[in-house]
């Protein structure tokens, strides 16, 4: 048995779309991991964009509040 036989026969590791929930699995051919599709990648982009995902935590940029990093 080759090396590549024995890559193909390796199980394949199975992750949940983040923004829908469906089996999606995890190799080269499934494009848009960890997302099933690009409708599910371009929700998530979407909800990113609109702040409605965030990384906790005070922001990092100056005192004045207008959250623009240049104006401090």
């Amino acid at each position: 048995m080759s090396g590549a036989d024995a890559a193909n026969r390796a199980p394949t590791h199975i992750v949940s779309c983040p923004t829908c929930r469906r089996s999606v699995p995890w190799r080269p051919e499934s494009r848009y991991r960890p997302f099933c599709s690009k409708r599910c990648q371009l929700i998530d982009l979407g909800a990113w964009a609109d702040g409605s995902h965030a990384i906790p935590g005070d922001p990092q940029w100056g005192d004045d509040g207008d959250g623009d990093p240049e104006a401090s």
